[in-house]
């Protein structure tokens, strides 16, 4: 329990650490490498990009660009990072073999088999299935209880393995789903911030300069592109994490139902 307790703060400081460093290095890349005088005409920041630069125009996306470049940085680094403890969780071996082994020990009331997949498999499912057997051969040495407590204990125990192992494998995906909400309203608001501006100075301007306010749509505009692809990277990795944290939920169920079928036929 302990070395589960560990992991999560683990977990929690990553979080803690990643998202401030994400927008403090975007902050560097948009001053230093976007905001380089080179990109942009007379070496002037404040003047317009140089024609098919890209990163100037990008630059002249405003503050929000930062933001929502650290926002796709976060979400990467959620991505990698739940990527790697989803896929430890799992286990070595594909989960439907594993439970498929176990139950054949089982069958064969041959429990320190089924111990040994576990150890093979490793893995959260592997956890919580191995606690459920040492469940199984404790009771079935127990003399003073009967067969509905002990089956009970069982359960508990199942029960109380998946609560510690459950928590681990949907740690900060609610980053990666708050993000997917949120990044496309980013991308409209720093839109909307820049049409205000590109039409304040056409005011300003006097006379209509279709260019200049194709030219401030356009720059607006990557706030939108910058919000919406970040929203739609983080809402594809959510729905397949959550697809593989199902995976993993129902064959801790169906072995656990497996563990409690057998020992209710055997003992």
């Amino acid at each position: 329990m302990s070395q589960k307790k560990s992991g999560s703060s683990l977990q929690g400081m990553l979080a803690a650490i990643v998202i401030p460093a994400a927008y403090i290095l975007c902050l560097i890349i948009y001053k230093v490498v976007l905001g380089s005088p080179a990109n942009f005409q007379g070496n002037n920041p404040e003047l317009d990009p140089l024609p098919g630069n890209y990163l100037g125009m990008v630059y002249k996306g405003g503050f929000v660009v930062p933001i929502l470049m650290s926002l796709l940085v976060i979400v990467v680094t959620f991505v990698v990072e739940r990527f790697i403890t989803v896929n430890k969780s799992k286990g070595k071996g594909s989960i439907d073999a594993f439970v498929h082994n176990m139950r054949s020990a089982l069958s064969k009331n041959d429990v320190e088999g089924a111990l040994k997949e576990c150890d093979r498999q490793q893995g959260s499912i592997a956890a919580v299935v191995k606690s459920g057997l040492n469940a199984y051969k404790q009771m079935a040495t127990e003399k003073e209880l009967d067969k509905e407590h002990k089956i009970a204990a069982i359960q508990k125990e199942i029960e109380e393995a998946t609560t510690l192992e459950l928590p681990m494998l949907s740690k900060n995906l609610i980053i990666i789903s708050t993000i997917a909400s949120i990044a496309t309203l980013m991308g409209l608001f720093g839109t909307v911030l820049g049409m205000i501006r590109a039409f304040g100075a056409l005011a300003q301007a006097g006379a209509p300069d279709a260019s200049a306010l194709a030219t401030g749509i356009s720059e607006a505009l990557i706030n939108t592109g910058l919000g919406i692809g970040t929203s739609a990277i983080a809402i594809i990795f959510y729905n397949f994490f959550t697809n593989k944290i199902d995976s993993i939920t129902y064959g801790i169920d169906e072995a656990g139902y497996s563990i409690v079928q057998s020992f209710t036929a055997r003992h």
